[in-house]
């Protein structure tokens, strides 16, 4: 399959590249690499056109637009050219099947690369991944919702969970997620396709939701019923200026605020379930 490669060089970073990263993403691009100066992103080429260009947002902030197709034969190549390993501090290295050497970090994830969001690039994953490093997962029930390629449940079975339930609306994660699961020996994590639905009946000690700010705001009533008392939520997903509308939000159905963790202008929530009588 040929693939359209769009360049995007930006006047000024932050937050500019990944609010376009959003928008790029709900119109079918499918893979991106951060570069220097922008963004690089990827879409078959049978599903672009070039009104797809014409309305995206914060066009003011874009320097320069370039496409150009790639080749079948060398979108593998071109891919693994740009995918780095990534690091969390000494805790966690995320690599893909072509890296190569020793990593010096506790914890290492192979996983099969396809899009910066959930491979461990975006600073919502960075985040969320650090975090589980301070918390205690050790024989719990974790709910990784909206999985994408699996990485926050497979860390949360190297630390200890017993089991992981991470469904995901979209086919295409649900399969890559399976993928990467096998490749790093996943033995109690349950992917699943769907939404916040196929969570009735179930509990969970820490449940784990790197989302968008809409989806959360529509999902805490349902975690909320499927969380134990004084179980740990973890949100993010969304930029550290909506904070005080989840925090509101997740409030009224018994959430407890407890941290905000930043980087990049991106959050990442923490809760406690408040004791329920």
């Amino acid at each position: 399959m040929d693939y359209v490669e769009l360049n995007i060089e930006l006047k000024t970073l932050e937050p500019w590249r990944d609010i376009l990263v959003s928008q790029l993403a709900e119109k079918g691009f499918e893979s991106f690499v951060e570069t220097k100066t922008g963004l690089q992103s990827y879409i078959p080429q049978k599903n672009f056109e070039d009104s797809m260009l014409v309305d995206l947002d914060h066009m003011e902030a874009i320097q320069k637009l370039e496409t150009k197709v790639i080749q079948d034969q060398n979108w593998n190549a071109t891919w693994e050219e740009n995918f780095d390993p990534v690091l969390v501090e000494d805790q966690l290295a995320i690599i893909a099947p072509f890296h190569t050497g020793e990593f010096s970090q506790g914890t290492v994830i192979t996983i099969q690369p396809q899009m910066s969001f959930g491979t461990g690039h975006h600073q919502t994953t960075w985040l969320a991944s650090k975090r589980f490093f301070d918390l205690d997962l050790e024989g719990k029930r974790v709910l990784d919702m909206g999985t994408g390629t699996g990485i926050l449940a497979i860390l949360a079975e190297k630390l200890g969970a017993k089991e992981v339930f991470a469904p995901d609306i979209d086919e295409w994660s649900y399969n890559n997620a399976q993928e990467n699961i096998a490749l790093n020996n996943g033995k109690n994590i349950e992917v699943a396709l769907g939404d916040d639905q196929l969570l009735k009946g179930r509990t969970f000690d820490v449940i784990v939701a790197n989302i968008n700010k809409n989806i959360l705001l529509q999902h805490f009533a349902n975690y909320a019923e499927v969380i134990v008392d004084e179980g740990t939520l973890l949100i993010s997903g969304f930029f550290e200026t909506d904070q005080a509308d989840l925090i509101e939000a997740a409030s009224k159905v018994g959430f407890i605020f407890e941290y905000i963790f930043t980087k990049d202008e991106w959050a990442l929530i923490q809760f406690r379930m408040n004791k329920r009588t």
